[in-house]
């Protein structure tokens, strides 16, 4: 174990070894069996009873009928209603020619539509490009053109963005806009003519989605990520990715009970305060598949903003929260907790950014729901590892150990040499969640993804029943809230400045944020800028996120070593003070 468990666990737990616990739910003719298939020519463990797509999966749906599918304010959506506007949307994507390839691009807020447009599209087989919201007209105009969108859904503060700075976006045939408010050009249509409101949904004719022939390995979405050098990536996803996300939620939460020593329960529909983007693989593959499998009520807010968080879990009686864990300490620390009833909450579940072990014993004793957490990235589609209930007490610095389907290896820098039991080296993972590659970038796609494996960037070590711990990030990034912020970028942006000649970006660490982006800027002689200059450079042209939220200036360049690169770990002593406070 990693440190002294957080609170007093029973002596007698765990009841079931790790080992003993997965050889019982991996049982031949079991929910989770596992068999071999090729996938790209590899052989590879998958979950034997995994759905075939999403369009199979969205077409299940409709068993759950009235029960609520999304929750937005007043709108509430059955998964019959649902079902009605994804059809009708489907329909009317394959009438304007969108057909098994082409590229749809997706950038709204969490909103109602948002998964319409999702299953519609991927269910012809078309290629779902979700796009960062955050993101500025100039990185959404990068996403849009590097994918090659035929088409583009956006709601109406994305459509004023680009509006605004007027793009050409050359392969754009059609923009469709959510809840427009302006006028709209000639190229552009309402979602509402196609599909009404949600509050109409359920009036929508019941047809079923046109017939397309579908792999599980057809690829299904494009999830935008970023190296520590040039433009960010696109993480081509197959149908197989994401329907795989399913049965590795369920295991996780089916071991826990076993190592408890306790029946699994029957599963019964849930209700999830939603808090973070659709557009990251967190909210759309490991929270969204599993909630269509099962019938979870996905409950989703305009923003973030901790009062009315409490208020929809009091109302709308939550289970599950959670996402980053800025959100649970946000509600933890919230001087007008006591004021709502929180009790319907049985856990909160994270990942995406670091967490402290004093967060996951609070989560314990003062809401008395479980923590958990796991471990995954783009390139995996999210879920490698699941961590959860005592697992998670008795280990709080690990992310847990693989699901039966992935494995895990710690790699030397040779990229070859694998390494024992404690020692640290990069992560490598592999298993049916991997994605098929880079979109048109097969330099990066090669380097990467080797063999099955894909090298993670991440720096760990695995103990000796397979739980991993990350212990740094190879890859040169700052998770702020769940929020990759990638040093390259920012620093370009503040290269770019006329006085700036040496700079880097750091992560300093934040209590409920994780961390937080910090620059450290040297000036060309005789050329001045001040913090708020430089903040107010980055903020014009990069999300607001990456704003770094302090810069100190120094009067030599920044220490490096043989081969040239910053020393960034010297750097940090500049933010003390900060970090203090």
């Amino acid at each position: 174990m990693d440190m002294e468990p957080l609170v007093a666990l029973d002596p007698a737990w765990p009841k079931m070894a790790l080992a003993d616990a997965e050889a019982a739910l991996t049982v031949a003719g079991g929910k989770f069996e596992i068999e071999t298939v090729e996938i790209d020519g590899i052989p590879t463990r998958v979950w034997k009873h995994a759905p075939p797509s999403l369009a199979w999966l969205i077409a299940a749906s409709r068993a759950h009928g009235a029960r609520a599918f999304t929750v937005y304010e007043d709108e509430r959506v059955s998964y019959d209603a649902n079902f009605r506007a994804v059809a009708a949307l489907a329909h009317a994507l394959v009438a304007m020619g969108i057909g098994k390839g082409d590229r749809v691009g997706l950038a709204m807020r969490n909103l109602p539509e948002w998964p319409v447009i999702f299953f519609a599209a991927a269910s012809i087989g078309a290629i779902v490009v979700p796009l960062n919201a955050w993101w500025t007209s100039g990185e959404l105009e990068y996403g849009i053109d590097d994918s090659g969108c035929r088409i583009l859904f956006v709601d109406d503060e994305r459509y004023q963005r680009l509006a605004t700075d007027n793009p050409a976006l050359p392969a754009i045939e059609k923009m469709v806009v959510a809840r427009a408010s302006v006028a709209l050009d000639p190229r552009a249509m309402r979602l509402e003519d196609l599909i009404g409101t949600p509050h109409g949904y359920a009036t929508l004719p019941d047809a079923e989605l046109p017939s397309v022939a579908l792999l599980p390995d057809d690829a299904a979405t494009i999830f935008y990520t970023s190296g520590t050098t040039g433009n960010p990536k696109g993480a081509l996803g197959s149908h197989r990715n994401l329907m795989t996300n399913i049965l590795t939620s369920a295991f996780s939460g089916a071991r826990t009970y076993l190592r408890r020593g306790e029946a699994i329960p029957d599963p019964t529909p849930k209700t999830f305060l939603t808090c973070i983007p659709m557009f990251h693989v967190t909210a759309c593959s490991a929270t969204m598949m599993g909630a269509v499998a099962a019938g979870n009520t996905l409950v989703f807010m305009r923003k973030w903003d901790t009062i009315r968080a409490m208020e929809l879990i009091e109302r709308e009686k939550v289970h599950v929260t959670g996402g980053v864990p800025t959100i649970a300490w946000q509600i933890l620390e919230h001087p007008d907790r006591d004021r709502y009833d929180l009790s319907s909450l049985e856990a909160i579940a994270y990942g995406g950014a670091p967490s402290a072990p004093e967060l996951v014993r609070r989560i314990f004793t003062e809401f008395g729901a479980l923590p958990s957490n796991g471990w995954g990235m783009t390139e995996t589609m999210a879920t490698v590892t699941g961590h959860g209930g005592e697992d998670y007490l008795a280990r709080p610095t690990s992310a847990g150990p693989p699901v039966p389907v992935a494995d895990l290896k710690i790699v030397d820098e040779d990229g070859v040499t694998e390494l024992a039991i404690g020692d640290v080296g990069e992560l490598w993972a592999r298993g049916p969640m991997v994605v098929k590659g880079y979109w048109n970038k097969p330099e990066a796609s090669a380097a990467t993804f080797v063999n099955g494996w894909v090298r993670t960037g991440d720096l760990a070590r695995l103990d000796d029943e397979g739980f991993v711990y990350i212990v740094d990030r190879a890859k040169d990034m700052i998770i702020r809230g769940g929020e990759n912020i990638y040093s390259s970028e920012v620093e370009n942006v503040l290269y770019a400045h006329p006085a700036v000649t040496d700079c880097a970006l750091i992560g300093i660490p934040h209590r409920t944020l994780g961390e937080e982006p910090a620059a450290v800027v040297h000036l060309a002689p005789g050329m001045e800028a001040s913090e708020a200059e430089l903040q107010a450079w980055v903020k014009a042209r990069l999300a607001i996120f990456k704003t770094p939220v302090a810069i100190r200036f120094v009067h030599d360049t920044l220490p490096r070593n043989a081969n040239g690169k910053i020393l960034k770990k010297d750097l940090k002593v500049l933010f003390e003070d900060r970090v203090a406070a």
